[in-house]
């Protein structure tokens, strides 16, 4: 779908489109495909034009053959020819992809500008950095472990209130968060 081809309107339903839009609700997958090769060019065109980008495009006419094929059964014949339908379908699918843009840019310019507060933070941000590389060591731990060091650290509790509370030995207790500290000691040394 690399060339575009020119964009004519949908025109009239003709008897072969309407004896396809009767197979396509009827749930014929040979349908599905035909309808592709009629009118995917079609919704790629349109998509390609309004993202501007051909692998938006090819995602949107993907997307909305598979909307088409799932709501089917929702396709009403006497309101619109078949093309119609799924250019309408393309329509919304493409605001989504314009939304989704959006939300995407948002979500980078609220990163860039946490990475930009972080850098002001001076030390702050190290401490987060380090915090972050905690957390991902803290993978390396056995689930015990991971939830015993996390009362104590996160939760601020004493190995006696975690004991209570989990109905562990004090002991295993102690033995589990002494074994949790020195494993994240050994992942954390390569580190520096």
């Amino acid at each position: 779908m690399a060339d575009e081809p020119a964009l004519a309107p949908p025109h009239e339903e003709t008897g072969e489109d309407a004896g396809l839009a009767r197979r396509f609700c009827a749930g014929e997958e040979p349908a599905l495909a035909e309808a592709y090769q009629r009118w995917g060019a079609l919704v790629f065109t349109l998509a390609r034009r309004s993202l501007n980008h051909s692998q938006d495009a090819e995602d949107v006419t993907q997307q909305v053959f598979l909307a088409a094929w799932r709501a089917r059964a929702r396709y009403q014949p006497e309101r619109g020819a078949l093309a119609g339908w799924l250019v309408g379908i393309a329509r919304h699918v493409i605001a989504d992809a314009h939304a989704a843009r959006a939300r995407r840019a948002e979500i980078e310019r609220a990163s860039a500008a946490q990475q930009e507060g972080i850098r002001q933070w001076g030390d702050e941000s190290e401490a987060a950095v380090n915090r972050v590389l905690v957390l991902g060591k803290f993978e390396s731990l056995t689930p015990v472990q991971r939830r015993l060091l996390g009362m104590a650290i996160y939760g601020d509790m004493t190995q006696v209130q975690i004991a209570e509370q989990t109905g562990l030995p004090l002991g295993t207790v102690k033995s589990h968060i002494r074994r949790g500290l020195h494993a994240l000691r050994r992942v954390m040394e390569p580190l520096g």
